[in-house]
């Protein structure tokens, strides 16, 4: 059985420590996505999009929250910054933004540019392991019967072994995509969660690796903690709307 080109791991041991460092931190934090055992973390943001043409061009949160006048922050959640939970799912703020940002997937271009960095960071860039959710809805029955790491609150994965580059593998049937939920390297020197419910990725590393990954054009990064909440309801800044 593969995902992405890539054989699922038979053995799933390799992923124990993350299972019991994320077990126990309140759910809806940071340290419940990516261990709290790092000294630095960081959010990627995924960006929305405009329509030019054939081509999606990025935009990113900072020009979103300037349309609407709220404010651009590190804890700032898209229900708030847009001002509707309906932009979770559908319309869009023309001349701004036409498609919302990918949930619970990274974007292709978004793995690359952060491999790029990532692969900087590690002693074992060859070797790494990706978990997709094992429930996603595309490809799912065929992983009924793979070996799981398990993970609190369903968030169980199927595991690949591969390179730091093959982040940008997609690890579902086409013509679904669906980039790596979870991701890290052998010498376990960082960790990678792209959350099935939310818009961003979260990253624990060194502090030189967070460092890199916020100074990366090309990629909204923020700096985290390991307890700052992570829900669409969570912006402590912006007034999160009411739900219709």
């Amino acid at each position: 059985m593969q995902l992405g080109g890539l054989p699922v791991e038979a053995d799933v041991s390799a992923g124990a420590w993350i299972a019991e460092a994320v077990a126990r931190s309140h759910w809806s934090t940071v340290g419940s996505l990516v261990p709290p055992v790092f000294p630095a973390y960081a959010r990627v943001l995924h960006p929305a999009y405009r329509y030019d043409g054939d081509d999606d061009v990025e935009i990113p949160w900072g020009d979103v929250a300037r349309l609407n006048g709220t404010v651009h922050h590190p804890r700032m959640q898209w229900p708030a910054i847009t001002g509707g939970w309906e932009y979770l799912t559908e319309d869009s703020q023309p001349p701004t933004w036409d498609g919302v940002p990918a949930e619970g997937h990274l974007p292709c271009t978004l793995a690359a540019r952060m491999a790029a960095v990532l692969g900087r960071h590690t002693t074992t860039p060859e070797h790494c392991l990706f978990g997709r959710w094992a429930e996603s809805g595309s490809g799912a029955g065929e992983l009924r019967t793979a070996p799981r790491l398990s993970l609190p609150r369903g968030r169980d994965v199927v595991l690949v072994r591969g390179r730091v580059t093959d982040a940008v593998r997609n690890l579902a049937p086409e013509p679904s995509e669906q980039s790596a939920n979870l991701w890290w390297p052998a010498d376990r020197a960082w960790c990678v969660t792209t959350d099935i419910d939310l818009m961003s990725t979260h990253v624990a590393g060194s502090a030189a690796c967070i460092a890199e990954l916020l100074a990366t054009p090309g990629l909204e990064v923020v700096p985290a903690s390991p307890d700052d909440r992570v829900g669409h309801g969570d912006d402590p800044v912006n007034p999160v709307p009411a739900r219709g």
